[in-house]
């Protein structure tokens, strides 16, 4: 595949630099890294992006994914690996990220599950999150971003 444009968040000028700050925001909120890291992962299935570990989860050989959890995404409803609180994020990230499928993709069980597990910031850090991820993902996707390419 071949890319259609240079990325939109490198030519318009002074895109980048806030996106990455709320990445950076998101990053420090209190909300364990893994668990971030997992709604990138899901976030990016449910869009049918390519999954590219490396990329979601920091460059370079250093940060290559040690966690199992980071590997097994296609079982995380089922794998006694995840916690219950990560089950609601990705729960919660799922619902959110499937808008096209119905005026209230979010069910109250869903969302009620992951306010069991995280306080009302620490949900906005997961919302948000959903929603970077998503943006990015629209973003590669319309522009057919090659996965690991950032020139």
């Amino acid at each position: 595949m071949t890319a259609r444009m240079t990325n939109p968040s490198l030519i318009v000028p002074d895109a980048l630099r806030p996106l990455l700050d709320v990445t950076k925001v998101l990053n420090n909120a209190g909300v364990p890294q893994l668990t971030l890291d997992l709604i990138r992962l899901c976030v990016s299935q449910v869009n049918g992006r390519p999954i590219d570990i490396p990329s979601h989860t920091g460059e370079g050989a250093e940060r290559r994914p040690t966690d199992a959890r980071l590997l097994r995404m296609d079982r995380w409803r089922q794998d006694p690996c995840y916690s219950a609180a990560e089950r609601a994020a990705l729960a919660l990230a799922e619902s959110a990220s499937r808008l096209s499928e119905g005026e209230h993709t979010v069910p109250d069980a869903v969302w009620d599950e992951a306010a069991r597990h995280y306080d009302e910031r620490e949900l906005g850090v997961l919302v948000l999150q959903i929603g970077l991820v998503n943006l990015w993902n629209c973003v590669n996707v319309t522009t057919r971003q090659v996965p690991g390419d950032y020139s």
